[in-house]
């Protein structure tokens, strides 16, 4: 059976220990991210053979479903033995692909303690502000998060979708243990936010880390590099985001046990330094060639 345990670990925060290669929950929901998984069974199968696989990391949100996705790993995991899960919170749903950030503090702790009741659990690891909401200073935000993180609800605060700016802005309230931002070969828009990461030693958890772009066609460097380790597209790119940097945590997502485990093989796929500088190159042109 495949593991993730060649994908190394990261400490979030300096004293959370999890495997790289995570599992990401949000497409165990219905079509959207909305309401239930079109298959309830299946979205069970895969939960529960995400430890069979290694994978002490999942991402969730209260936003996926909204709340399904919570539901659901609290009924197949809770306990959570040697899991972390981390939720995010700052979105509102009205419906399928909407999302609409709101910052108050007031609605954040809500998030956070629901959270909390639908997980059932007493403190949550790693919990991620969505989006910093536009509807009240962010220093507000921080603030409020910064005092749930003292009364012992958080543990470690991560940020998503945040400029190197805002991480500063953050920290001078509490600690940044991980940052969620877009990345993948083909969207680089991220860079200089993954170095600040490197440099302060935060995990960097890349959201759509499977997105090939132009990569996924079947004359492509990335397929052809597939084709001759005997490995899925998918796979090659989720092996480039594990050597790219040892702060990065990919979650690549699935509602599909087949899936997950193919996912997983990723973490046994050793890219020689040729391999990852075509990957690099050729990503970094189709990026370029959208208008990056």
């Amino acid at each position: 059976m495949a593991s993730v345990a060649a994908s190394g670990t990261f400490a979030i925060g300096g004293d959370l220990t999890v495997h790289r290669l995570g599992f990401g929950a949000m497409r165990i929901t219905g079509a959207g991210i909305w309401g239930d998984p079109p298959d309830v069974e299946k979205a069970r199968a895969t939960l529960r053979a995400v430890p069979g696989l290694g994978i002490d990391l999942i991402d969730t949100a209260d936003s996926y479903g909204p709340f399904v996705s919570e539901d659901l790993i609290r009924e197949v995991l809770h306990p959570y033995d040697g899991l972390v899960v981390a939720t995010k919170g700052g979105l509102t749903r009205h419906g399928p692909d909407i999302w609409r950030p709101v910052g108050n503090p007031d609605y954040l702790r809500q998030c956070v303690l629901m959270s909390l009741r639908r997980l059932h659990l007493d403190r949550i690891d790693l919990w991620q502000l969505h989006r910093i909401g536009p509807d009240c200073p962010r220093e507000a935000q921080f603030e409020a998060i910064a005092a749930m993180r003292e009364e012992g609800l958080i543990r470690h605060v991560g940020l998503s979708e945040v400029s190197v700016e805002e991480i500063e802005a953050a920290r001078r309230f509490f600690p940044v243990a991980s940052v969620q931002n877009r990345y993948n070969l083909v969207d680089r828009t991220s860079e200089a936010v993954l170095e600040h990461c490197e440099r302060h030693g935060i995990g960097f958890i890349p959201w759509a880390p499977l997105d090939k772009g132009s990569l996924a066609g079947p004359e492509s460097a990335l397929e052809a590099i597939a084709g001759r380790l005997g490995a899925s597209g998918s796979a090659v790119a989720l092996a480039w985001l594990l050597r790219r940097s040892p702060v990065m945590l990919p979650i690549p997502g699935t509602g599909d046990p087949e899936h997950l485990a193919l996912n997983a093989a990723a973490a046994d796929l050793s890219l020689s330094e040729e391999d990852f500088a075509i990957l690099d190159r050729a990503g970094r042109e189709a990026w370029q060639n959208l208008g990056a």
